[in-house]
């Protein structure tokens, strides 16, 4: 029996967030299969991506956090939410 998008995403809050996170995890790693870009496309890909952010940075149009405090910040959120 297949779900449709909608299904899946109504279901999809009511799951533990351990399970949600796994399942989405599943999803993602099954696009790797379809796939069919070229390596090279994906690797520039990449570093267009990755300088556009550093210039984005360099010009002070982002704050940058913490990673310790960004994950603090994210159980906070996840505890409220349980609670």
């Amino acid at each position: 029996m297949a779900l449709d998008m909608a299904e899946i995403e109504q279901a999809l809050p009511s799951l533990a967030p351990d399970t949600r996170a796994a399942v989405i995890e599943r999803g993602l790693l099954s696009l790797e299969d379809v796939d069919d870009a070229p390596e090279a496309e994906i690797a520039e890909a990449g570093r267009v991506e990755l300088h556009r952010r550093v210039e984005v940075h360099l010009h002070g149009a982002t704050e940058l956090i913490d990673a310790d405090e960004r994950f603090a910040q994210r159980r906070a959120r996840l505890s409220a939410r349980r609670a």
